[in-house]
């Protein structure tokens, strides 16, 4: 390279963010690593089941205090839920209610846009994307991916390595909305896959401790929102969908063929892969990568 020219600037991933933030905790921790990443770029966070507009609420008071209000946020198809809003008031204690576009029309207006562009993590109950694969199938099937948490290939809760395996289980974000994952797997997007298998990921005493001096923006929130959820140790789901999509070697993938069965299931059958799973990942390298960047004394702002 000559001297003084500068180097070739990296094209940041596009990424949308469907998620169900403000019943677990692990959404709020998945959204901050986004925020904190200059490789993505996000186009757009979009609410997924249960109180949407509330949990849109929630995304609006946790970018204004990261100073990334400038993020469009859209709220999903608002469903009944049996699992608690454990995060309400944090959500009810911020900026006002204000209306919002429709997560399907964002996200499809999206990948018009950008056509084999968009990276779509899912990491909530995939009522949206089911609908959005309803309404326009062609325009959907134009997402370069989807990354999804989800599923359980031969884990199920709980499995951690210390005790026999108990074999896989059906898993939250697939039975919640059973029609919309058959949809999402039946899409011809490629699925990227992060099962029960690879993202059950403790955030215990000491890493919680660590993050939560820190005193940033972004720690305070999230120590907020960790006190809010009311129990003890939160197991980091989410976060894992939206490491893979910065650093694939935190979780190496198997391309599988998956089926969703009536009872939310993903089973693997002996057809061409319509999906890569991860199976295994490795804790420690995971917060090593995860921690430094939550911990940035100034989180990135857009």
């Amino acid at each position: 390279m000559a001297p003084g020219k500068p180097a070739a600037s990296v094209a940041k991933t596009k990424i949308i963010i469907d998620t169900d933030i403000g019943d677990d905790v692990d959404d709020a921790f998945a959204i901050g690593l986004a925020l904190t990443s200059p490789e993505v770029e996000i186009l757009g966070i979009t609410t997924a089941w249960g109180e949407t507009q509330l949990r849109a609420r929630l995304v609006d008071r946790l970018l204004a205090e990261t100073g990334n209000a400038g993020i469009p946020v859209a709220e999903g198809i608002r469903t009944q839920s049996k699992t608690p809003f454990s995060q309400a008031r944090w959500a009810q204690a911020g900026p006002p209610a204000k209306p919002h576009p429709q997560a399907v029309e964002l996200l499809l207006d999206s990948i018009r846009k950008n056509p084999a562009g968009i990276t779509l993590v899912a990491i909530g109950p995939l009522t949206n994307i089911g609908a959005a694969i309803d309404r326009d199938a062609a325009t959907f099937k134009k997402l370069q991916r989807v990354v999804l948490m989800g599923g359980s290939i031969r884990k199920g809760y709980g499995d951690l390595g210390y005790t026999p395996d108990r074999g896989p289980q059906p898993e939250y974000n697939i039975y919640s909305d059973i029609p919309a994952a058959q949809k999402l797997f039946a899409s011809g997007v490629p699925i990227f896959m992060m099962p029960l298998d690879s993202t059950q990921l403790k955030l215990d005493e000491e890493k919680r401790a660590l993050l939560f001096r820190q005193g940033t923006p972004l720690t305070d929130a999230l120590t907020l929102l960790y006190h809010e959820w009311g129990q003890q140790t939160p197991t980091l789901f989410d976060v894992m969908a939206v490491a893979y999509v910065l650093d694939p070697t935190l979780c190496p993938v198997t391309p599988l063929a998956i089926t969703v069965d009536k009872d939310g299931n993903t089973r693997v059958g002996n057809g061409a892969p319509n999906a890569s799973a991860c199976l295994a990942s490795d804790s420690d390298q995971f917060f090593h990568f995860v921690l430094p960047r939550l911990l940035q004394t100034f989180p990135l702002k857009r």
